[in-house]
């Protein structure tokens, strides 16, 4: 599952970096809780929450089976 998600990513990520923002792969649980971190201009960024939970987490979940949540590291 990790290299699925590990291709989502790289799908996304240029569209990430267009805006100065970049997406690191730190997990993916046995349980389907991928962990990212956010970096660049997506730090801090009011709509960084927005963009995981509204964008990025239901393109992971829909291109890769078994992924039910989508965070965001400290």
């Amino acid at each position: 599952m990790k290299e699925q998600v590990m291709q989502v990513i790289g799908r996304l990520r240029p569209v990430i970096q267009a805006d100065g923002g970049d997406l690191e792969l730190l997990d993916v649980s046995d349980d389907g809780v991928v962990t990212l971190k956010v970096k660049g201009s997506c730090t801090g960024c009011g709509s960084a929450a927005a963009t995981l939970r509204n964008g990025i987490e239901r393109w992971i979940r829909d291109k890769v089976p078994g992924v039910r949540e989508v965070v965001a590291s400290e």
